[in-house]
């Protein structure tokens, strides 16, 4: 373990290969690479320090030296034990960068890592999930004591955030990047649908075609996630509890049904709801022999696995990522990447090219959240300014080589105007 001026990664001897991956990705992000021009140049974060808990990869890597570019002195850790990659946080170190990140954390060290991120005393953070913004209100409010205000990354931090607001209990501004349309839209329906199927596929090196796949939850990662497995061949069941999800779902060409009935059928279970104990005991007793359960939601709560140990009578690692757990009845249910998310804990995480609009869009909020805390109510959780949602796409678009049409003044008076 290396543990020096304040950072604790695995081995820095590592670095080589991290920054290789982080010269990889460079080019698939075009908006990143625009905005770390103009930051290079307007230097708006000098002097704040930016704390950042965010799956620890190549990408991620690439969007701390984008705050680093425009003056900012970053702290970087990562937001789940098996989505941190050693070689790339060693990477950071050699730069120069506050890393505290270990690949297969225990919870303990993985505590430890936050905390000690955190107590930079940072003036902006951006959450994934909402571990910093728990012990900056729980445990160690003291590290707040120069925050103006944080991001948001992912749909379960965004709900915590939100119900944390209307208790009362915010202590300051948060702005739900996730809920942005160059996130939302891009990062969790094309993002997830694509890096949830490399890692199922690469992990078990088994075919998709034929399968019967069930997806619970049909929200946005839930959509790309089905729509992906039918492209691959697969028959599709969705369980879900809102009705007009349900009936999208149907529409989409997939059947839907309630859990208790999908796991009889369910070769390949993906969970993305966000929820806690979605496949349960009950469930696990009706599925099939070999069947495999996987969950693409932020925690690892969807997956009942405290259950699945219980009634298990055996357990054996079959293949790196994978845990076979035998039941009394002999047959044998499959858990990937210990039920944690699976397309980062068993894979690389979303491409490049999506990271790029996510990442892009939390430099512009990173950068408004420094400047206009000032005007923004303690408490409140935010919107990004649709000024920066919509400049994010147009940078993509430029990036692409593509141009789009714009609305003449006579068009803007027919959509928006009163008259005829």
């Amino acid at each position: 373990m290396y543990k020096e001026n304040g950072c604790e990664i695995r081995d820095i001897s590592l670095a080589p290969s991290g920054a290789d991956k982080i010269d990889w990705v460079k080019p698939a992000m075009p908006v990143l690479t625009a905005v770390q021009k103009r930051f290079e140049a307007e230097k708006p974060l000098a002097g704040l320090k930016v704390a950042i808990s965010i799956h620890l990869e190549a990408k991620t890597a690439s969007f701390a030296k984008v705050l680093a570019a425009g003056g900012a002195e970053v702290s970087v850790t990562g937001c789940n034990p098996l989505s941190t990659q050693d070689d790339v946080a060693a990477a950071l170190v050699a730069e120069g960068y506050r890393v505290n990140a270990v690949h297969g954390a225990s919870s303990e060290e993985y505590v430890r890592h936050l905390e000690n991120t955190l107590s930079c005393c940072p003036d902006v953070i951006v959450d994934d999930g909402g571990d910093l913004l728990s012990i900056l209100h729980d445990t160690h409010p003291e590290y707040g004591v120069n925050l103006r205000g944080g991001c948001e990354e992912t749909t379960t931090g965004v709900h915590r955030m939100r119900a944390r607001s209307a208790a009362g209990l915010l202590k300051f501004p948060m702005l739900a990047v996730n809920d942005a349309d160059s996130k939302h839209l891009f990062d969790n329906r094309f993002g997830t649908g694509q890096s949830v199927w490399d890692a199922i596929m690469h992990t078990t090196n088994y075919m998709v075609t034929g399968k019967t796949v069930v997806v619970a939850g049909y929200g946005f990662c839930g959509r790309g996630i089905a729509k992906n497995a039918r492209g691959l061949g697969a028959n599709v069941i969705v369980t879900e509890v809102a009705p007009h999800a349900a009936l999208e779902a149907i529409l989409d060409g997939n059947r839907v049904m309630p859990m208790d009935e999908a796991c009889k059928y369910g070769d390949i279970f993906i969970t993305a709801t966000g929820c806690n104990k979605v496949i349960t005991e009950r469930h696990f007793e009706k599925m099939k022999d070999g069947a495999f359960l996987s969950n693409a939601g932020h925690f690892d709560v969807e997956v009942d696995v405290k259950a699945l140990e219980a009634i298990s009578v055996s357990r054996r690692q079959r293949k790196p990522g994978i845990v076979g757990y035998t039941l009394p009845s002999g047959k044998t249910l499959n858990l990937l990447a210990e039920g944690r998310l699976v397309n980062l804990a068993a894979g690389n995480g979303h491409p490049a090219e999506i990271m790029d609009m996510s990442f892009g869009l939390q430099a512009l909020s990173v950068e408004y959240m420094a400047k206009n805390y000032a005007k923004l109510e303690k408490g409140k959780v935010y919107d990004v300014p649709r000024e920066l949602d919509v400049e994010v796409a147009k940078l993509k678009l430029e990036g692409m080589g593509l141009s789009i049409d714009s609305l003449t003044d006579e068009q803007v008076e027919y959509l928006y105007g009163w008259g005829e």
